[in-house]
């Protein structure tokens, strides 16, 4: 087991009573990919930051390697997220001034590496982005920045790839080369959850779990746990 969600609720007080997550369960093991379905503001996004040990629970247990995650401290779980978690989002997050390169090469910063030098030309050959080397995120089509953060998202080989809407914005074959390259680490051995409202991203998953209003649904493929 790699990941594992026991009982847990994140719910926020106000004038109502807002449960992001509400009493849920699902364990992620090596070589599992996992899509989430759902409409905008169904959960999915809380669900995603609290398995990468960002948003911690109202109550329940995340286990991640059979530690319980937020007994961490703040230090551990940072440490624990550099080496361990990478993170693929619709919104890409390159820094602006710095080039393919150097946005690729940074995610190493948090967890040094004597070889991230090597990887990173090895992962930007990979994703065809080696001509694009240089240059700096606006000088990028859509597609080339979405692999671009991929390449940096597995920069560290992590165990666990997350990804919110990683194909929002891209046309079908970036689409397919981002799925496409998710497929493999989770063949490889990795795992992957993914949230989506996409058939075309939720198609390439094993499970399916569809998230309503904190919920987890139904799952289509396997059992929850």
């Amino acid at each position: 087991m790699l990941l594992s969600f026991k009982n847990v609720t994140k719910h926020y007080a106000g004038k109502t009573d807002v449960r992001a997550i509400d009493d849920v369960s699902f364990t992620l093991n090596p070589g599992d990919f996992i899509a989430v379905r759902g409409s905008s503001g169904c959960g999915k996004s809380t669900l995603l930051l609290t398995a990468g040990a960002l948003l911690s629970p109202t109550r329940g247990t995340v286990t991640f390697e059979n530690s319980d995650l937020y007994a961490l401290s703040a230090e551990q779980r940072a440490r624990l997220r550099a080496a361990k978690i990478g993170f693929v989002v619709q919104q890409f997050h390159l820094v602006p001034y710095l080039t393919v390169r150097d946005n690729v090469l940074a995610a190493s910063s948090a967890a040094p590496s004597p070889d991230a030098a090597a990887r990173t030309d090895e992962l930007l050959e990979r994703f065809n982005m080696t001509h694009r080397a240089s240059h700096v995120p606006s000088q990028l089509s859509t597609g080339e920045r979405q692999r671009t953060a991929l390449a940096r998202a597995l920069l560290n080989q992590p165990k666990l790839l997350l990804a919110d809407e990683p194909t929002g914005n891209l046309d079908p074959e970036n689409a397919q080369i981002v799925l496409d390259a998710l497929r493999d680490f989770a063949a490889n051995g990795g795992a992957v959850l993914l949230v989506t409202h996409d058939d075309r991203s939720s198609g390439a998953a094993q499970r399916v779990m569809h998230m309503s209003a904190g919920k987890l649904q139904t799952l289509v493929g396997a059992p929850l746990s």
